[in-house]
């Protein structure tokens, strides 16, 4: 039976279909916890790539960015491709890109070439995610998509909290090409579960209309651009400070890879939290607030790694991290419940696309401007990552990075949270 016969009521046929929309929901949830692994993992093996391959720190951050830059401007295209060549071919040459990207990055001799296989990487990973996702919720009713979030919301959290910690495990066991060999039997998996488990559904015969890709005009609604803005300079800044920590725990303190991927732990945790927290008051007090907390939270969170000077303050740290999680998720799950409240429904599936193209190029600039700074900085006062010394240049980037976090409260103060709030009210 393919996804195409399914009733339009959203109704679901006797027979098989229930477990085969268990099986595409698992294959999507699959795919999602790659891609994020790779988005985090690769952190904790930064120090050992920089010593084995003599990069830069900006070369550094040009491993993450180039797997998001992938990821990223492969999104507008799924559906285009998917509705031509038909969703499981897409899929699976998807995987297949993946996991050869994977495989030659482990074997990479040079940063360039390591750079080049995991923007490939990235293009492979990025259109699971689309794919996935609208294969999966096409076949759950929508009194039923909530659920379905909230597995997708702890696979979202699962990711981020383990994949730092497993990756300085392996690079401290192992090295740091097997983080990229990880890759391997995750993608073989869902390769073959994609090959036995996906219906195919039938190729358009010809091109679809032509349509733009991206809808920029939406852009013109103050909350979905506030939202996208508040993504781009919280959660997204963070992905810049975990670069930094990175290498200043390990380089500088003399933390362990396993035990500096370890504090993502209490990160998570309170982000859960603060997601929890936004789901119960999110209608009570009405997305001002809770953006304002968010990034205030945050930037102390970040300010704190400041008062962090030996390896032995595991408990700072922690509480940096924890605090960095709380606001960042308060702010993340706001700005997700805030974006679309004026998007007429005709428009989501644009509005969307924008939206996680946005949140993606966070996370890229995050990374590109937290190396590119400390580059810079380090090259002024003449010392290197390695050297004491540059522990006041670490310092700089941390604080800058906070002032960069609160840099969008000016706009979060002119959200009309009245209007908000009564716009709630009345569209229960």
């Amino acid at each position: 039976m393919q996804i195409a016969a399914l009733p339009q009521d959203g109704a679901l046929p006797s027979g098989s279909t229930m477990d085969y929309r268990q099986k595409v929901a698992a294959l999507y949830l699959l795919g999602f916890f790659i891609d994020l692994i790779n988005m985090f993992i690769t952190s904790a093996a930064y120090p050992g790539i920089g010593r084995a391959l003599g990069a830069s720190v900006s070369q550094l951050g040009w491993i993450s960015t180039a797997y998001i830059i992938g990821l990223t401007i492969v999104i507008p295209a799924s559906a285009p491709l998917a509705a031509y060549y038909g969703s499981k071919r897409i899929f699976i040459s998807s995987l297949l890109m993946f996991l050869l990207a994977s495989m030659a990055a482990g074997q990479a001799g040079s940063i360039d070439a390591l750079i080049a296989w995991r923007a490939l990487q990235g293009l492979g990973g990025g259109l699971q995610i689309p794919l996935g996702q609208s294969m999966a919720y096409r076949l759950y009713r929508p009194a039923e998509r909530p659920g379905l979030s909230s597995v997708i919301m702890l696979v979202g959290l699962l990711a981020p909290a383990l994949s730092p910690a497993l990756g300085g495990l392996i690079v401290d066991q192992l090295s740091w090409r097997a983080i990229f060999y990880l890759n391997l039997p995750l993608a073989a998996l869902a390769l073959l579960l994609a090959v036995c488990w996906l219906h195919a559904d039938p190729p358009r015969s010809a091109p679809r209309e032509a349509t733009p890709l991206l809808n920029l005009r939406l852009l013109a609604e103050p909350l979905l651009r506030t939202s996208m803005l508040m993504y781009l300079l919280v959660p997204g800044v963070f992905m810049g400070v975990s670069l930094l920590a990175t290498l200043y725990l390990q380089e500088l303190l003399g933390m362990t890879a396993s035990n500096a991927g370890g504090l993502m732990l209490p990160w998570a945790i309170a982000s859960f939290g603060a997601i929890a927290l936004t789901g119960k008051s999110y209608r009570r007090v009405g997305p001002k607030p809770l953006l304002i907390a968010g990034a205030l939270l945050q930037a102390a969170g970040v300010l704190m790694l400041i008062w962090v000077t030996s390896e032995g303050q595991l408990p700072r740290l922690a509480l940096a991290y924890a605090l960095m999680g709380f606001g960042g998720g308060l702010c993340s799950s706001t700005a997700q419940a805030t974006a679309f409240l004026r998007t007429p429904d005709a428009q989501l599936s644009q509005a969307s696309a924008v939206w996680n193209i946005n949140r993606q190029l966070g996370f890229c600039l995050g990374v590109t401007l937290a190396s590119a700074l400390l580059e810079l900085l380090l090259a002024a006062h003449h010392v290197t990552a390695t050297d004491r010394a540059a522990m006041p240049v670490f310092h700089l980037c941390f604080a800058l990075a906070a002032a960069l976090v609160v840099l969008p409260l000016a706009l979060c103060l002119r959200i009309d949270n009245r209007a908000v709030l009564h716009h709630l009210e009345t569209t229960k």
